[in-house]
């Protein structure tokens, strides 16, 4: 049973990847050159998985899990909810940038935005949830830790 489920689209980071694959593209078409046309393909390739694991990050709350998921769920979290002793609202700084990080305590995944969800867990890490929903989050995980 879902307690809570929300997904956030991210607002830069697709734009920011959707960018840099129009540059390789116009690259592959402009570059004379064989040799170099591989690794445009190469970084072409990776930019579009990119784009399609980051492109939004779900979290749910199910009685007893705290799921966490990029896109189309491939990279994932989950934490039982015994494991999380508490969670706040934080605001991330600007250099810990997006996707998934290792930040001082701990790891975060984060899509878009400065807001997150820290939680604290039994064995003193910390793992932070980006969300555009942080209050929604804190109340919904605090129902059921």
């Amino acid at each position: 049973m879902t307690n809570y489920k929300h997904s956030q689209r991210g607002i830069l980071l697709p734009y920011v990847l959707s960018f840099a694959a129009l540059i390789s593209i116009a690259m592959l078409l402009l570059m004379p050159a064989e040799s170099a046309m591989l690794g445009v393909s190469v970084l072409l390739l990776v930019l579009l998985i990119c784009l399609y694991l980051f492109r939004s990050l779900t979290v749910e709350i199910t009685s007893d899990r705290l799921t966490v998921w990029f896109g189309s769920g491939l990279i994932r979290k989950s934490i039982p909810l015994e494991d999380i002793i508490d969670a706040r609202i934080v605001r991330n700084p600007w250099f810990y940038g997006w996707g998934i990080r290792f930040i001082p305590h701990g790891w975060m995944f984060n899509v878009s935005g400065f807001d997150a969800v820290e939680l604290e867990l039994k064995n003193k890490r910390k793992f932070r949830v980006g969300s555009d929903e942080a209050n929604e989050l804190v109340t919904a995980l605090r129902r059921r830790i």
